[in-house]
């Protein structure tokens, strides 16, 4: 039986983690070996991404501590374009954008973040073939931010503590008003 036979008809639509689950700080580990149970995980991811709405997740923001990502940055021509990565790895980097992030797991808050500009990652599909993807713009930032997941960070990692603080504080105060941010956008 192939990988792809493996696949089943009907995703489904996993929780995602937020912040400050433990989880989302934690290294994921590489994938051993791409089976028929991993590409099933991938295809809830996807379906996953696209009913939160974002533009990418990684496999920890599910509660896989697994080195996957999967994106999607053309919301015109959904699922033209999606990438599917496993054991993902920024091979190259250059130059500096700055670009507004929010996050599925990060609630109720976005922050410009400072980001190369151009990247190469390479990895692996879920059919096992190799694969280099160059990025720029929305697509680079995507990949490093995806990529931070599986490495335990949070884009509010990359923003100055004070402005960390404030969102912890402003979160705290949601909680303690009985109210429920609301999730994240974009990646």
């Amino acid at each position: 039986m192939s990988i792809q036979s493996a696949c089943y008809e009907n995703p489904v639509i996993r929780p995602i983690l937020t912040y400050p689950e433990p989880g989302l700080k934690e290294v994921a580990s590489e994938v051993p070996e791409i089976d028929g149970a991993l590409v099933r995980t991938i295809d809830d991811m996807v379906e996953t991404m696209y009913a939160a709405p974002g533009v990418g997740l990684a496999a920890p923001q599910i509660g896989l501590s697994q080195r996957v990502i999967v994106l999607d940055v053309d919301h015109e021509n959904k699922g033209k374009h999606l990438l599917k990565i496993v054991n993902p790895v920024l091979a190259e980097h250059e130059g500096e954008i700055l670009w507004e992030e929010g996050c599925l797991s990060v609630r109720d808050y976005v922050a410009e973040v400072r980001r190369a500009a151009r990247v190469l990652v390479r990895g692996y599909t879920p059919d096992q073939k190799e694969i280099a993807i160059e990025g720029t713009d929305l697509l680079a930032v995507a990949l490093q931010h995806e990529i931070d997941h599986l490495d335990g960070k949070l884009f509010i990692d990359r923003i100055s503590r004070l402005k960390r603080d404030l969102y912890r504080r402003r979160l705290k105060k949601l909680e303690r008003d009985g109210r429920e941010p609301t999730t994240g956008s974009l990646l």
